[in-house]
């Protein structure tokens, strides 16, 4: 394997390629070459200053560090959106052609079968697979997106050169199998994948957010509204019924039982009792007996 090496690396790759049958994705092959050839060359990056892997329905470009990466970024901005639009112009509606790119700095190696080797080409593959990236793809009318490392975006796209505005660019932070990677979007940021500092936690669409109504009694059912029920007649006036006396009152002859009248004629056994007659027959009554009237004795 090779010492590694600063490069510029840069990830170009289409936009649903699975979807499309083999005719469609070998015409979508050849026009992803031809555009980062052209692309390249008018970026004044030379053939030898460039190395290339296939991947299918992606291009991985390793540029030489001393290849202006300014220069690089203002094409890819100006050029790529006009040579989508030239292919696509072309093109049936299953083989438009849409791309997710990729720019990012870092060392990498050469090992002996020509594979590449670096943990900075590892990150760039990550954003570029990003659900971030994919969702800024989706909702933009333009063909192109991209997003460039937080390390190329503090050496270079910062300081604001020409044709390469700072302020196009805003912070993202997207998940990966190795943990959560800071990039910079160039363009509008996606709607549910707003930046959330070093975290990278994005809520879910409808997830529950922790924040529940306080539980309370249930309000019953207005019932329909219709003719009002009929009030059953009021019984004629007679003895109220005995109340059963207080708990204390009990306890204070076990066994007793204590009845109350206010009014009307009671009877016992057959007997009536009325007026101020204090007694009973026909039965035995046991306990204290109050019967009303005007004295109200016991007996």
């Amino acid at each position: 394997m090779t010492d590694p090496v600063s490069r510029t690396i840069l990830l170009l790759d289409i936009e649903r390629f699975s979807d499309r049958d083999d005719i469609e994705q070998a015409y979508l092959r050849r026009m992803l070459y031809d555009v980062t050839d052209r692309v390249l060359e008018r970026a004044g990056i030379e053939e030898t200053q460039r190395m290339r892997a296939d991947r299918g329905d992606s291009v991985m470009e390793l540029i030489d560090a001393n290849a202006p990466v300014t220069a690089l970024l203002r094409t890819l901005l100006s050029e790529v959106p006009t040579e989508l639009r030239a292919v696509n112009r072309m093109a049936s509606r299953s083989a438009q052609m849409r791309l997710r790119g990729v720019v990012a700095t870092g060392y990498v190696a050469v090992d002996r079968h020509d594979g590449w080797v670096g943990s900075d080409l590892n990150h760039a593959c990550r954003l570029l697979d990003a659900g971030l990236l994919r969702a800024a793809l989706r909702e933009r009318a333009d063909d192109f997106a991209l997003c460039v490392s937080d390390a190329l975006y503090a050496g270079v796209v910062r300081h604001d050169h020409p044709g390469v505005p700072a302020a196009d660019f805003h912070p993202v932070t997207v998940d990966s199998k190795n943990g959560t990677l800071r990039a910079w979007l160039h363009g509008p940021v996606p709607r549910g994948h707003d930046d959330h500092g070093e975290t990278g936690e994005v809520p879910a669409p409808g997830a529950d957010s922790g924040e529940h109504p306080v539980p309370g009694p249930k309000t019953p059912p207005t019932p329909a509204e219709g003719p009002a029920p009929k009030t059953p007649p009021v019984p004629a006036a007679g003895p109220e019924p005995m109340t059963p006396p207080p708990a204390a009152e009990s306890a204070a002859s076990p066994g007793g039982v204590v009845f109350q009248f206010n009014g009307g004629s009671p009877s016992f056994g057959g007997s009536l009792v009325g007026g101020d007659q204090h007694g009973v027959s026909g039965g035995r009554v046991a306990g204290d007996v109050h019967l009303g009237g005007s004295g109200g004795g016991s007996a």
